[in-house]
Parts: structure tokens; C-alpha cells; sequence
């Protein structure tokens, strides 16, 4: 990959991601540094079309389907969701002729969609996506890939009998820039990993999940009955509607929406399939709003050695009462290096361990003085 130093030329390619490799003598006198500006090895082409729909068009469908429709050859079908205002908007956005239902099962039946973006609230991700998967679509759904544990296997099994292309949304993985800090970690840039540090602390209402709710929202414009599905009962409530990642009976709670982001990049990266002991503590501390789930919470996890890695720990802390302004940061600790990864770029650093044993630590080498 070429060295990019010339400004406007770095400017014109922000959608890549950039990579900054620094490496400091001993005494960390002297450091010289390059930086490396990463875009994708592959080209998209608009040779073929592929025909999508959104199932659940909140933040993240939103979200997901604005990316979707900046690549070549993707063309909108519809989109299903429990809100009218939801299909109303997606109307003005994307134009009066997409096909809009609050059933999932309409646009699964339709012979004319290809792919569906699922971006439900977590306890409908493994009934969609084995519907989905069993009616011959190809599925990109969002982390984390089911609400329970014992949920998953279901959804593996339906993926592997389909044939069909079955993505879990997590944006780190997708990035070209934890691919680029994934070869230097092959290459063993850092030597052998011996700590992971991540945390992604908020100071925000929103990023608290604290999401406005809609003035027309009612039993009339939002479909709560098929929204609760197998959930237990509950009247309802706009809040757990809206705000669906405060509560235990829907979401995941800081675990499955945050930490998920931080794991999968750090799994990505290092070949890691998964810790052998979890230690975590979480507390209600500041949004005492009607959530049963943490807004603060901490955790180390224990990795194993493979063939990949050496045995390693992971820190990791969310924090949505942080009143440092919020923010997040992940170090890829080695016995000879540092990898510091952002949200879309990454900075190397290498420090090599001096030989053993050293000199100095108190001991007298020489023969005692003499009075």
C-alpha cells in the first residue's frame, strides 16, 4: 500500500481507514512514524443486482440500509416494522413505491427480495433470521446474532442447511483497518499478547438509550403484540418499546450491545474463539429511569493459549455516566508492542524488552567497602 503525505490526497480517501506505525528506540529518545492510508483489496461491481428489504427500521435499520444503498447494483424492495411513523419515514426517504408492512412474513414471501437487513430488538433476531434463512434469503443481521445462548445453535443449523449468506452486523470486523492490525498481529508485530484493554464510556442521554419516543406513539401506531413475541406479557409501554435496550425481557443490556462490538474486533484480530472464565460486576448508577440492565459495568476475561496466541487477559468497562466527556479506547498489549485501536484506524507501537537479567535493582556486584 502506498504512503499517502500529501494532504488533499489523504482527505480524498476518509472512507478508507488509516493505519499510523510508530517505533521508538530503548530509552524511547527518538521515534519516527508513518502513516498509511488502508482501502479494500476488493471492488464492488454493479454487474449484478441484488434486490433487499429491512426488517425493523429504527436507528441501526436506518443505519444499515443508507450503507446498503451506497453500493453498486442494490436496489430497495421494502421494509417492515411495528411503527407507522417508522414505514412513514422510510416512505420519504427512499420513495412512496417500496413495499411497507409491519408483517416480517410479507416480505419474506416476496419472490422479488434477495437479502434482508434484520435490525429487530434482540429477542427477535433467531426467529427472523431462521424464517429468512428458510425462505431462501440471504441475511445480514444485527449483533448480537441471538438473545440467549441456547438460542444459537437453531440459527447455525439453519444458516448451514440454507446455502444462503448469513452475516452478524459488527462493524469492527468489517473494517479494513482491524484487517490491516490483523496481519501485523500474524506478522508478530507486538510478540506474544498478554493483555487486552477496552472501554467505551458515554456522556449522553442518547448514548444512554435514553431515545426520544415519538407524540403519536400509542396501542393504535405501534403493533405491541407481535412486538413482545415470546417476551413475557406486559402492557403496554412506549418506553420499552423505543427504548428496548433498557430491558432485560428484549435486549442484551451493555454486554450484548457494546462489549459485542469490542470482543468480536479483538476475536478478529487475534484468531481468539473465546475465553475460558468470565469475571464481571455491573451497577445502576446514574439512569435510575425504569431499566433493569447496568449503565455501568466491568469485566476480565481469561483466554487460553492456541496456536494462534499466547494466553491472554481482557479488561473491559462501559460507563454511561461518564463525566469525562465519554469516549472509547482498545490496547492490544504484546511483550514487544502495542496495537491502539480507534473506531476506524489503528496506531502500532514497539518497545522491545531488554535482555535479561539487567543491571542495577539494588544488588552490589562489586566487593563491600571497607571502613
Amino acid at each position: 500500500m502506498a504512503f499517502k503525505n500529501d494532504r488533499r490526497k489523504f482527505l480524498k480517501q476518509l472512507s478508507g481507514a488509516s493505519a499510523l506505525v510508530a517505533t521508538g528506540s530503548l530509552g524511547n529518545v527518538a521515534c519516527t512514524a508513518r502513516r498509511e492510508v488502508l482501502t479494500p483489496a476488493a471492488k464492488v461491481t454493479s454487474q449484478e443486482k441484488v434486490r433487499i428489504a429491512c426488517i425493523g427500521m429504527g436507528i441501526m435499520g436506518f443505519g444499515d440500509l443508507e450503507t446498503a444503498m451506497k453500493v453498486p447494483g442494490v436496489e430497495l424492495i421494502g421494509v417492515c416494522d411495528l411503527y407507522d411513523g417508522h414505514l412513514e419515514h422510510a416512505k420519504e426517504v427512499y420513495g412512496s413505491k417500496i413495499f411497507t408492512t409491519r408483517d416480517y412474513k410479507q416480505i419474506l414471501d416476496r419472490k422479488d427480495v434477495d437479502a434482508v437487513i434484520i435490525a429487530v430488538p434482540d429477542h427477535w433476531h433467531d426467529h427472523i433470521s431462521i424464517d429468512a434463512l428458510q425462505a431462501g434469503k440471504h441475511v445480514y443481521c444485527e449483533k448480537p446474532m441471538v438473545q440467549h445462548l441456547d438460542e444459537g445453535h437453531a440459527v447455525i443449523e439453519a444458516a448451514r442447511a440454507s446455502g444462503k449468506a448469513f452475516q452478524v452486523g459488527s462493524q469492527r470486523v468489517s473494517s479494513v483497518a482491524f484487517a490491516k492490525a490483523q496481519e501485523l498481529f500474524r506478522q508478530g508485530e507486538i510478540g506474544d499478547i498478554n493483555i487486552i484493554e477496552g472501554f467505551y464510556d458515554r456522556h449522553d442521554a442518547i448514548g444512554a438509550w435514553q431515545y426520544s419516543i415519538p407524540p403519536d406513539a400509542s396501542p393504535e401506531t405501534v403493533d405491541w403484540q407481535r412486538y413482545v413475541g415470546d417476551a413475557p406479557a406486559h402492557a403496554y409501554d412506549a418506553k420499552r418499546f423505543f427504548r428496548w435496550r433498557n430491558y432485560r425481557d428484549y435486549g442484551t443490556g451493555v454486554a450484548g450491545d457494546l462489549f459485542v462490538h469490542l470482543i468480536s474486533g479483538y476475536h478478529f484480530i487475534t484468531g481468539a474463539l473465546g475465553p475460558e472464565r468470565i469475571f464481571a460486576t455491573g451497577d445502576l448508577s446514574y439512569w435510575k429511569d425504569g431499566r433493569d440492565v447496568p449503565d455501568v459495568m466491568t469485566a476480565i476475561l481469561e483466554y487460553p493459549k492456541t496456536d494462534h496466541h499466547a494466553a491472554f487477559q481482557v479488561q473491559l468497562r462501559v460507563n454511561f455516566a461518564d463525566g469525562s466527556g465519554g469516549g472509547q479506547r482498545t490496547r492490544i498489549v504484546g511483550t514487544e508492542g502495542v496495537i491502539n485501536l480507534g473506531w476506524n484506524d489503528f496506531v502500532l507501537k514497539k518497545h522491545l524488552l531488554p535482555e535479561a537479567p539487567g543491571y542495577g535493582g539494588g544488588i552490589c556486584t562489586g566487593p563491600s567497602p571497607t571502613t
